[in-house]
């Protein structure tokens, strides 16, 4: 208790003022902990929003340009299994993996697994190659290199680059990507059809995340 009046407004003045400090830490404390949280989520949505226009663009210059895109890599993919043919860019990635092998002691085990998977009469995953390509990159499998997969990796990156790459081109799995946000039904967009175009994009979306 004061002790008399004298006292009293000195002492419940102290009270008041480390009661005010105490709740402007805690407010300075909350506001801290919403504006991290409001960074948080900016930075997920620039993230979410780092495919430019421009980018997607540079898909349809080349092949290239689309594959060694992470974003165009998982679309394509998309549109490739859409086709049932995912096993082309499968092998090619695959052959990509395989050229950035260090260890000499890991080629032989790595190759089999690829030639097993793509190449044997038996394969999984068998991909489209002529006799010739596929007797030569047998023949590589005695003495396997960072470079026995090349001459078909090439054969396969043409015929997808004469193929499919230009069926994508004219896929709702480029169009929809390429088509800025909130344009107009142009003719290319009425052809396709409203149920087909949300479905490719599901695909996408779930590729690309």
């Amino acid at each position: 208790m004061c002790k008399g009046l004298a006292a009293l407004p000195a002492t419940c003045l102290k009270s008041a003022k480390d009661m005010k400090h105490r709740l402007g830490f805690l407010l300075q404390k909350s506001d801290s902990c919403d504006y991290s949280s409001s960074q948080g989520k900016k930075e997920k949505i620039s993230s979410s929003q780092r495919l430019s226009q421009e980018e997607v663009r540079k898909w349809a210059d080349s092949l290239e340009n689309l594959i060694h895109h992470d974003r165009g890599l998982a679309a394509f993919r998309a549109f490739l299994k859409s086709e049932y043919s995912e096993e082309n860019i499968e092998f090619w990635v695959s052959c990509e993996e395989y050229k950035k092998t260090k260890s000499p002691a890991k080629l032989s085990p790595k190759a089999r697994k690829i030639y097993d998977e793509f190449i044997s009469v038996q394969a999984t995953k068998e991909v489209n190659l002529d006799s010739c390509t596929r007797e030569k990159t047998s023949h590589n499998m005695l003495e396997p290199t960072l470079s026995c997969f090349d001459e078909a990796q090439r054969k396969i990156f043409t015929l997808m680059e004469k193929d499919s790459y230009r069926r994508f081109l004219k896929s709702p799995y480029y169009l929809d990507l390429i088509s800025p946000p909130g344009a107009g039904c142009g003719p290319e967009n009425c052809k396709r059809n409203h149920t087909h175009t949300l479905d490719c994009n599901s695909n996408i979306i779930s590729q690309c995340a």
